[in-house]
């Protein structure tokens, strides 16, 4: 849908035209490229780069193997392939930030490119991946984007996440295979990068412990000083770049006099000469490629600001020079990019604004949508626009209709804030008889999504043996485009399916097995899909298309006769698998906390992931609930970070110190062995927990483990990654005068969500009240 205009004057005031006329000018400086490369989003140097980029006017670019698919979510529930879509989102906007070109390794969500959870080994992480694929689309981004420079952001050691190492490694074959004709699994042009630096500084912290120092020093970038139209630091523009990484809470303030310099060593070099600057043994600026007349203008432009009619007419004369122009098949991409700066430049400078909105934005691969443009000719002589439009889409006076147009890529391969995806805008500027043309995105960026469209919810349910309920009530609306199609579940032998105007309610028989079923959704009997819609106002809308099926994971789980209560933080979605498991769950509010009569109706009470952080006056109830525990209740707290107000003396009701850095004190295979250390109530009663309950596992065991606990704390598991000592604060219980305390670090409410039974197990043992 348009956008309201609440929210048109909010994008007009982030982006005064004086600003992207001064940062656009800044790009004009110099023809060098710098590829970042990294494993996540959020790993990108963005200080450093803001600097490179908007200072320097380096070209910049970032290659990112993962789509972070295996990381935290700090604003939402999304998880897995979902948040990866989410965070390839963030990823966009903090591109845009440092107008910065975006490569992705893994280019769809079954990629064997995958960030499958924290890995401490490189070699692991290449296996996972498969070395070659990797390799490859490594060679063909280089290939592609043919960068001058290439710089990971970690470093190859032990300590290091083993994706970063994985990614580093490969740094260093791919800039050697993608200038080696002999290697033909890339069919793109060969191009040899001239440099691979690599960071001089350490990459432990919070996370990462690095065992071996940096490398030396070959030159230190400094990035101090602050933008002279802006007044913001190199820091604060990085700042602002990383802010989008909110499922990450990634931005901070960044007080001034704290800025860095970025210290690099000069691993590879294919240039000759000193390297005293990052620039050095590389062609700088137009002049160098023999286009000095083009130089002469671009030196005149920037001269001008911030006169911008003088901006627009040298930008244009330099643009006009260009044309015709040849250097060579080597240097044939700088002149490309130059010119599409240039275009940019004079869109800007001569103040033409130009805007594409659709009647509403999430489209099916067969809808008609109606399209309206909006123009400002500023001090153009001549403004036209065009729509550029995908296959399968036309263009019908005020009509845009789609005959099976494609759907759109949640998991797109490359990202190029000058050159929006189509649909988009293009808008030819003229000015002293020169014609340039830049492009726009429309307001909303449209989603398109398939006909057979089914809202499905549950997605997934879990349903206890040990429980009466033997039913499943399923929503099904159907979302298609015609709005009329018969949908149904595909049910298993013996289930029986009743329709009702929401959807259906599935009965499951009385001999039914434990086990995982999966129900197909039925859309006038072809398969159907199912949309999650992901939006939030910090990125453009996205959508997750996976075909539209009920999972079931039938269990028997012992429930314990307890009243539960429920404390979360927005992270996980625990108490909605315990009402399903058979609970009685109740979320409790923050006036809850405070009344010790409304605690006293509990026998156990939940914690949830990151509670502490995001319910902010909850420690200042964690007293009150030290005395509830005494007074014979059971309080679960599930992990936290060190840094989610955790405080080891306040928080728990005895001390329990979280480990710091995470890589030491986590078990990142799933399938490590766990050794349950004694035959405590938590680990019997009422469920057994036996070796089956540690199988099936997803992603990793468990991560932010106990460093060091009170006396009265008793470890019940042990387990470790492989060559590792073991760790012992997986799980740790106390009694607490009449009551229990347990502190669990295991994923558990990732394994709920990927119905792993042994899960439900052993929840439902952690909140049994002490006998």
């Amino acid at each position: 849908m348009p956008l309201t205009d609440q929210t048109r004057i909010t994008n007009n005031l982030l982006k005064p035209s004086i600003v992207e006329l001064w940062k656009a000018l800044s790009r004009l400086q110099t023809v060098v490229s710098f590829m970042n490369t990294g494993a996540h989003p959020d790993d990108e140097t963005s200080a450093m780069l803001a600097a490179l980029g908007l200072r320097d006017g380096v070209d910049l670019s970032y290659a990112c193997s993962t789509r972070g698919e295996g990381g935290q979510n700090d604003i939402g529930t999304e998880a897995t392939n979902a948040l990866g879509v989410l965070r390839t989102a963030e990823m966009e906007r903090a591109c845009d930030v440092l107008n910065m070109r975006m490569y992705w390794l893994s280019v769809s969500p079954d990629d064997t490119i995958f960030d499958f959870g924290f890995s401490k080994s490189g070699v692991e992480t290449m296996g996972k991946w498969g070395r070659e694929r990797t390799l490859k689309r490594f060679v063909d981004i280089l290939r592609a984007e043919r960068p001058d420079i290439i710089c990971p952001t970690f470093l190859d050691i032990p300590g290091q996440h083993g994706h970063h190492r994985a990614m580093t490694e490969a740094a260093h074959i791919a800039v050697e295979l993608a200038g080696d004709p002999a290697y033909t699994q890339s069919d793109l042009p060969v191009w040899q990068v001239k440099k691979l630096y690599l960071p001089a500084w350490s990459g432990a912290g919070q996370a990462y412990d690095d065992d071996l120092p940096p490398p030396p020093t070959s030159l230190t970038l400094d990035a101090h000083g602050v933008d002279p139209v802006t007044g913001w630091t190199y820091e604060q523009i990085g700042q602002q770049s990383r802010a989008y990484h909110k499922t990450q809470a990634m931005g901070v303030w960044v007080p001034a006099g704290s800025e860095r310099d970025w210290p690099l060593h000069l691993a590879e070099t294919y240039v000759d000469g000193p390297d005293e600057t990052v620039f050095s043994g590389l062609p700088h600026d137009l002049r160098d490629l023999g286009l000095g007349r083009a130089q002469d203008h671009i030196d005149a432009a920037r001269a001008a600001f911030p006169n911008a009619i003088v901006v627009a007419q040298e930008c244009s004369s330099a643009f006009a020079a260009l044309a015709g122009a040849s250097v060579g098949a080597e240097f044939a991409h700088k002149l490309d990019r130059k010119r599409a700066q240039l275009a940019q430049v004079v869109r800007i400078a001569t103040g033409v604004q130009a805007y594409a909105t659709l009647s509403k934005d999430k489209l099916h691969s067969t809808d008609e949508v109606l399209v309206s443009r909006e123009v400002r000719a500023g001090q153009a002589d001549a403004v036209a626009t065009r729509l550029l439009l995908p296959n399968g889409w036309t263009e019908l006076g005020s009509t845009l209709s789609l005959k099976g147009a494609a759907l759109s890529d949640a998991y797109v391969d490359t990202y190029r804030p000058d050159q929006p995806p189509a649909p988009c805008l293009g808008v030819a500027v003229t000015v002293d008889g020169v014609t340039s043309q830049s492009y726009v995105p429309f307001d909303v960026p449209p989603v398109v999504v398939p006909d057979e469209v089914v809202q499905v919810d549950p997605l997934g349910d879990v349903l206890n043996l040990a429980s009466s309920r033997r039913q499943i009530d399923v929503q099904l609306i159907d979302q298609s485009r015609a709005g009329a199609a018969a949908v149904k579940l595909d049910p298993p032998a013996g289930w029986e399916v009743t329709p009702h105007q929401r959807g259906a309610t599935l009965g499951l028989p009385q001999s039914v097995k434990e086990g995982a079923y999966r129900l197909p959704v039925l859309s006038d009997e072809s398969p159907a899909f199912t949309v999650q819609d992901i939006i939030y106002d910090h990125i453009a809308p996205r959508a997750y298309v996976q075909p539209a099926e009920v999972k079931v994971q039938v269990i028997d789980v012992a429930l314990p006769d307890v009243n539960v209560g429920y404390v979360g933080g927005g992270s996980d979605r625990v108490d909605h698998w315990l009402e399903r498991m058979g609970f009685n769950v109740t979320q409790l509010s923050d006036d809850d906390l405070m009344s010790d009569e409304r605690l006293a109706e509990f026998d156990s009470i939940v914690i949830g992931i990151f509670a502490l952080k995001f319910r902010t006056s909850l420690a200042a109830q964690m007293p009150r609930l030290h005395a509830w525990v005494e007074e014979g209740g059971t309080l679960l707290t599930l992990y936290h970070r060190p840094w989610d107000n955790w405080d080891k003396e306040a928080t728990p009701p005895e001390m329990i110190e979280i480990g710091q850095p995470s890589l030491r004190w986590r078990v990142t295979d799933e399938n490590a062995a766990v050794t349950q250390l004694s035959d405590h109530p938590v680990l019997t009663h009422p469920n057994q927990i036996s070796e089956r309950d540690w199988q099936g596992w997803h992603k990793e065991r468990g991560l932010y483990f106990a460093k060091s606990w009170a006396v009265v704390y008793a470890p019940l598991l042990e387990m470790a990654d492989p060559g590792e000592a073991p760790h012992k604060g997986a799980l740790l219980s106390a009694d607490i005068g009449l009551g229990r305390h347990t502190h669990c670090a295991l994923i558990l409410h990732h394994q709920m969500e990927k119905l792993v039974p042994g899960a439900f197990r052993l929840m439902a043992n952690l909140l049994a009240k002490r006998s």
